[in-house]
């Protein structure tokens, strides 16, 4: 079972990266991609597609919540403030893209940020932190787009 060794392999690199491995380029780079992230979400809160989201997700309540970007009043439970969020990066299509087409930031920042503002205060985040769980989401999903055939064929179909 080939894919067992691939799966099993991949989860344990995944779970052994911690803060001290970012070296200073990573830590630059990853701030950069997030501050452009953000950029982009909060001008994408203000487009059509985003405000629909946002008012059809006010249905769900939660004892847990995180920040609609750009509505300091309006929060929502973790999953759909990243939904949310995520919408308000990707409406603008400015957020960043690999090759094939897939947007790293834009799926990944969003629920980060939603999940750290979700611990409780006795159990916050740190800022390094924060970044190690984003870069572990960007090495998933380039990982994942590495080994896709479907990704590969991107390119032959358009």
């Amino acid at each position: 079972f080939p894919s067992q060794i691939v799966t099993e392999n991949f989860a344990k690199v995944i779970h052994g990266l911690n803060a001290n491995q970012l070296t200073d380029q990573v830590i630059h780079r990853s701030k950069r991609m997030i501050l452009d992230t953000l950029g982009v979400g909060l001008l994408g809160t203000s487009t059509k597609v985003c405000n629909k989201v946002a008012q059809y997700s006010k249905i769900y309540s939660s004892d847990l919540s995180s920040t609609i970007w750009g509505h300091l009043d309006f929060r929502l439970p973790p999953l759909y403030a990243a939904f949310v969020n995520g919408v308000a990066v990707h409406s603008m299509d400015f957020d960043d893209t690999w090759h094939p087409a897939t947007h790293p930031s834009g799926t990944v920042l969003p629920a980060v940020i939603a999940l750290s503002e979700a611990f409780p205060q006795k159990k916050k985040i740190s800022g390094l932190d924060l970044l190690l769980a984003f870069n572990v989401g960007i090495e998933v999903q380039g990982r994942l787009l590495h080994f896709s055939r479907e990704a590969r064929n991107i390119p032959k179909r358009y």
